[in-house]
């Protein structure tokens, strides 16, 4: 394929299409029927797409909407999808930019990065949050499938950048996992250990108060005994230790 004149699908701050260096923008009719059949990697019937993009009303008129989409998808010389009678599916030559985001984080999770995996890509912001403004059940269930995807990769990323020394990185990479999701725990996990092993204890103090104090404001509970085992922090709830950070290879040996 010839990249430099390939068709991409961009759902990463979009929908929009670009062929080459020039960009389309898409119908506002016709934005969530593009989105829909190129989230999927397979043929779409015609009827499912129109249940789930038009569900209310009848099934006519549902059609009639999937048939002024298309037309106008058609009319501003988007021509990425291929329909026949039955159904419809992205055309095989186009790339979709997500599809390339969720190709890195797989790498990453499952272990096998390559030297340029191993950076945050500029659009990980974006697939965190997968078309705004796309409130329909569909677009709901595959805006969390992906953010849990990114989430569960800038985690992986973070461990990798830290056992090669990269440091700075590897903190950055935790922290956007950690914003984009205050509550969870194992991206406050990953941030601490980075800063654990860049020997910065007071940074990595300081981030598990907070935590601390955030889920105990917010849920009424503390962290789990797994993260304050996992991080060397005592179990003793009411020691002074407890309340913050200590690596267990500095912890005092028990007087006898």
């Amino acid at each position: 394929m010839d990249t430099l004149n390939a068709t991409v699908v961009h759902l990463l701050a979009g929908p929009y299409i670009t062929v080459g260096p020039e960009r389309r923008d898409v119908p506002e009719g016709s934005k969530q029927l593009l989105a829909f059949v190129a989230l999927r990697r397979r043929r779409v019937e015609r009827r499912q797409a129109a249940g789930a993009l038009w569900p209310l009303g009848d099934e006519e008129r549902a059609a009639g909407n999937l048939r002024s989409a298309l037309w106008r998808l058609r009319r501003a010389g988007i021509n990425v999808l291929i329909a026949d009678k039955w159904s419809l599916v992205l055309d095989a030559e186009v790339v979709v930019d997500l599809h390339a985001m969720e190709q890195w984080a797989t790498r990453l999770i499952e272990g096998r990065p390559t030297a340029h995996d191993l950076a945050i890509p500029p659009p990980a912001a974006d697939a965190l949050d997968l078309l705004p403004g796309f409130y329909d059940d569909w677009a709901l269930i595959e805006r969390e499938r992906i953010r849990q995807r990114i989430l569960h990769a800038l985690e992986a990323l973070s461990e990798r950048l830290a056992a090669a020394g990269r440091f700075a990185d590897a903190i950055e990479a935790a922290m956007l996992a950690a914003s984009a999701e205050p509550l969870r725990e194992s991206a406050h996990k990953t941030l601490i250990k980075a800063h654990i092993a860049e020997g910065n204890l007071t940074e990595a103090r300081r981030v598990y108060l907070a935590y601390q104090a955030l889920v105990r404001r917010e849920l009424g509970v503390l962290p789990s005994a797994d993260f304050a085992a996992d991080l060397g922090i005592p179990l003793a709830r009411g020691s002074a230790a407890a309340r913050g950070l200590v690596p267990r290879a500095r912890q005092e040996a028990p007087v006898g």
